[in-house]
């Protein structure tokens, strides 16, 4: 297993393995909120966030993002992690990934999350994310880093 920045090879790869992991969970393809697929470099690292693959053999088999909200506010998301290497603790390295690169370059996190993913919801709380709102079936956090970011 490795985690990696995405690159460009694995655009469509990186597209579909997010979808087919949705639709497992019963969560249909958004064309609204799921177009930031379509682009993922264009909306991720280029406007100051990020995106991880976690490879195995060459297969992605997890996903986490960082996306650029404003100079100070970043949101977490695209944590997903196939069905059949849940458990491996894959996800908590993927969320680690993404909260260092937060840390490193932010000053507060948010993120959200279906209120029915209640592994996810753990792994939140206890990496010192607090809940500032529940609406619609989905549970909002944020966190305000201890960054390194530079001035």
């Amino acid at each position: 297993m490795k985690i990696v920045s995405f690159s460009s090879e694995y655009s469509s790869a990186a597209r579909s393995f997010v979808i087919d992991v949705l639709s497992g969970e019963g969560f249909d393809y958004d064309p609204l909120k799921d177009s930031d697929l379509d682009d993922i470099p264009g909306n991720y690292s280029v406007k100051g966030g990020a995106f991880f693959l976690c490879l195995v053999n060459g297969d992605i088999v997890g996903t986490s993002a960082v996306k650029y909200l404003n100079p100070d506010v970043c949101e977490i998301k695209r944590l997903y992690v196939k069905k059949d290497y849940r458990g491996r603790r894959i996800g908590f390295a993927l969320f680690q990934k993404a909260l260092e690169y937060a840390e490193d370059n932010f000053t507060r996190a948010k993120l959200k999350t279906d209120s029915t993913l209640k592994t996810a919801i753990s792994i939140y709380v206890k990496n010192g994310f607090s809940v500032v709102k529940e609406e619609s079936g989905t549970v909002y956090f944020e966190k305000y880093l201890q960054s390194g970011k530079s001035e």
